[in-house]
């Protein structure tokens, strides 16, 4: 923890009380109430006479907790790095053989997804040696399950551009999507709703649901949309601009940020 010099001594003097406190309470902890009182008033009246301290706290521990969680989250990435960009379950649209892999987590009801299509879009049609992996995240509520389960099953029936135009078809969707919203636009295109309906509840698509949210829980992602690459969790719709760096750099150095 730093602080700065002009508070050093009465910080240093803080510290040096609780560390005493901390080890007298280890070895005796027997304070009497009146001891424990004193204890208490002091580290209180310090903080009051300098609550700036509070926010180097804070600050130090938000340091700490991301750091943590970067390093949560490489170790998890690693981890399910063939799932992340082989999973049957996905929609990849690009370059099936491209030489760098973007992954969205993304749900049909999420206001910025829709805000990121036309970034997605921009990058498919730009950029012909990028694969971009899609994968259903439906993380705001049942209509979203619902949405997510019929989309899934979609794909037993149509694949590559034409399961992409039913992807943007329904993110494009006015209003909430449910299911019922997704088995209409699957019956615009001419699919066997009947036999969607059947699907949809079926092992395939549940196992699919199953696999995304784990992955979503090992990640820690805690919305959508969320953009993977390379070691790089990038949460949010950022725009098409930092999306096209990270697919550069890495390209150019194996790295989002080289």
């Amino acid at each position: 923890m730093r602080f700065s010099l002009t508070r050093s001594l009465p910080v240093a003097a803080l510290m040096g009380a609780l560390a005493f406190g901390s080890t007298a309470m280890a070895q005796a902890p027997t304070f009497s109430d009146s001891q424990r009182q004193a204890i208490g008033e002091i580290v209180r009246d310090y903080l009051m006479k300098n609550p700036e301290v509070l926010q180097e706290v804070i600050g130090e521990l938000e340091k700490r907790q991301a750091d943590a969680q970067r390093v949560s989250q490489a170790g998890a990435l690693k981890e399910t790095r063939d799932t992340l960009l082989n999973s049957p379950h996905s929609l990849v649209v690009g370059n099936p053989a491209g030489d760098v892999t973007l992954v969205e987590f993304f749900d049909y009801n999420c206001g910025y997804c829709k805000k990121a299509l036309a970034d997605v879009h921009s990058l498919v049609k730009s950029d012909p040696k990028l694969r971009i992996v899609l994968k259903d995240f439906p993380v705001l509520g049942p209509d979203s399950v619902e949405a997510s389960r019929v989309g899934l099953a979609v794909k037993n029936q149509i694949q590559g551009d034409k399961l992409y135009d039913y992807h943007v078809k329904l993110m494009e969707s006015r209003g909430r999507v449910n299911g019922e919203r997704a088995l209409a636009v699957a019956k615009e295109m001419g699919l066997d709703v009947a036999r969607l309906q059947k699907e949809m509840a079926g092992a395939e698509v549940k196992a699919a649901i199953e696999e995304n949210a784990g992955l979503g829980d090992k990640l820690g992602l805690t919305g959508t949309p969320a953009f993977i690459i390379g070691e790089e969790i990038i949460p949010g719709a950022v725009g098409l601009e930092p999306l096209k760096l990270v697919v550069a750099n890495t390209r150019k150095c194996g790295k989002a940020t080289c």
